[in-house]
């Protein structure tokens, strides 16, 4: 049976409680600082990640930070920019190249995506919208599982390097967790960069 189908349900409440409580702060944040996402994209330390091919993002929906300018200087150092695309609604999402004249459709989640004559490529580096976060590195999502399904696959693939970008204000002493749950490798907010130390647990 799937992860996704053996979630606990007390934490699922605590999550969806949280979920309620961070909508609310983001749209504020994001209100108070519209230029965090650009200052954020200076905070992401390009010196010390490995040479990436091709990097990931995101359609930013609502008050979701953007992630163009961390993508920008990853493109201007050479990498090839992807989107993610929901294929079904319980798959891992796959990535499709962007430009500025790739035709985008909604996928099977209704955001907006590349078109499928957008080439199909492996991202080493993928930036995650979220709605709160740890220092830990673990983060809250919109509930439907996508990323968690997604990082999972691309880990057992390969190395990944996994950056959730967010507003400074979005951190919370702990995220509840699952052991489905992916944690990010990194946090970069308007204030700074994180990296997440690996603990043997």
């Amino acid at each position: 049976m799937p992860w996704w189908f053996l979630i606990t349900p007390d934490v699922a409440i605590a999550k969806d409680e949280l979920r309620r409580r961070m909508r609310a702060r983001r749209r504020d944040l994001a209100a108070i600082d519209p230029g965090a996402a650009e200052a954020a994209a200076r905070r992401l330390p390009l010196e010390h990640l490995p040479d990436i091919a091709v990097a990931a993002g995101y359609h930013a929906l609502g008050s979701e930070i953007s992630p163009w300018p961390v993508l920008r200087r990853l493109a201007n150092r050479g990498a090839r920019i992807a989107l993610p695309v929901a294929m079904a609604m319980d798959a891992p999402l796959i990535f499709r190249a962007w430009s500025a004249d790739q035709a985008m459709e909604a996928d099977a989640a209704r955001i907006p995506s590349p078109t499928e004559d957008a080439a199909t490529l492996v991202p080493q580096l993928l930036i995650l919208p979220l709605l709160a976060f740890d220092l830990d590195g673990y983060r809250l999502g919109q509930g439907g599982g996508y990323y968690d399904r997604t990082v999972e696959a691309l880990r057992a693939k390969g190395q990944l390097c996994v950056i959730g970008l967010a507003y400074a204000g979005q951190q919370v002493d702990r995220v509840p967790r699952e052991d489905h749950d992916q944690p990010v490798d990194a946090i970069v907010t308007e204030n700074g960069y994180h990296r997440v130390q690996t603990k043997d647990v």
